[in-house]
């Protein structure tokens, strides 16, 4: 939690920016999402301050519903417009993002932005580009670190329901719909006070979960038949994809949201891992289940990082490069073997 001291600096900031941004990290997700247009509506409703939500690229299209998502700058294709707008700015929040590389082409106009920036996160190892740091790594999500926020600010009251749903929102996907470790009892007491607005969590996840198109569900029934492979002796299973095979089934940014997950479902599994191939490039999605550290295989080996149980990376190789690196790098870990 922000000190009494950095609280009262934020809220003076606050008060006096005649511009203020939020950014997130790239391939913004439902926590990215949740925990920006939350705090946009928190600061709508306390301050009357508007902020304008910016995001790298494009966000995936079952988040679209979300309570101002049609206001939310996306930089891709508009990096002067993008750039004048942090350049401008006098407060940026940062969230749900521990360095500023973790938003691609943003990276060098946020860090060299003179506006104070304050960083509100989950993820490990925070880097020290912010001015002011709230960092968790036991949070669920930062959602719920921006909801922490303002019940410590003793303003829960003005909570209503675009602020909730965005906020529940995030929780919820951040933490596979309340099932994950990182789920706590705090998460379940801030949520009730969401729950309390009124909003209509079945609704909510309604709108996530049931929006799928056909050519999505033929392409997971590619990955489930013919690109899923179990490597038993190291408890893993993977899912490779090329880019040819995405784009024949109209890949759109989000369609590949929880499948990783599925590898992770088979019986006696420690690890599933995603590799997709898009614009040339392999990106990878890592997951574990107990203390395996997916976070620092990912770090080490594929320029990526994340939570224990939860990271990311990218391979400029090839897809089946990629795979064969992945693969000759499962010895070096004996508690992956049963």
């Amino acid at each position: 939690m922000f000190s009494e001291q950095d609280n009262q600096q934020l809220l003076e900031r606050i008060q006096t920016a005649s511009s203020i941004i939020i950014v997130v990290h790239r391939n913004p997700d439902g926590d990215a999402l949740g925990s920006s247009l939350g705090l946009q509506h928190f600061l709508k409703e306390s301050f009357q301050k508007s902020a304008m939500v910016v995001v790298p690229d494009a966000f995936p299209d079952f988040l679209n519903w979300m309570p101002g998502s049609d206001s939310i700058f996306v930089a891709d294709n508009q990096a002067g417009e993008a750039e004048k707008l942090l350049n401008e700015a006098e407060l940026i929040f940062c969230l749900d993002f521990n360095d500023a590389s973790r938003v691609a082409a943003l990276e060098k106009p946020l860090s060299e932005s003179k506006a104070f920036k304050v960083m509100i996160d989950h993820h490990r190892n925070p880097s020290g580009f912010c001015d002011l740091v709230y960092s968790d790594i036991s949070a669920s999500s930062t959602s719920e670190m921006v909801l922490r926020w303002i019940v410590d600010l003793k303003k829960e009251s003005l909570l209503n329901k675009d602020m909730a749903s965005c906020l529940y929102t995030g929780i919820m996907t951040d933490t596979g719909s309340f099932r994950f470790e990182s789920c706590t009892s705090v998460t379940h007491r801030m949520v009730a006070l969401l729950l309390d607005t009124g909003i209509e969590h079945w609704t909510i996840h309604e709108l996530l979960s049931n929006q799928n198109s056909l050519e999505k569900l033929q392409l997971w029934g590619l990955a489930f038949k013919d690109k899923l492979v179990h490597l038993p002796e190291y408890r893993t299973a993977y899912i490779y994809l090329t880019e040819k095979e995405l784009q024949s089934h109209q890949y759109k940014e989000g369609d590949l949201e929880g499948l990783v997950n599925f590898a992770l479902s088979i019986k006696n599994t420690l690890m599933g891992v995603l590799f997709s191939e898009r614009n040339g490039r392999i990106r990878i999605s890592f997951r574990s289940v107990g203390s395996f550290p997916v976070n620092e295989l990912s770090s080490k080996h594929f320029s990526g990082g994340g939570h224990l149980n939860a990271a990311g990376g990218v391979s400029d190789l090839s897809l089946n490069e990629t795979v064969e690196k992945f693969k000759a790098l499962l010895s070096e870990y004996p508690q992956l073997k049963p």
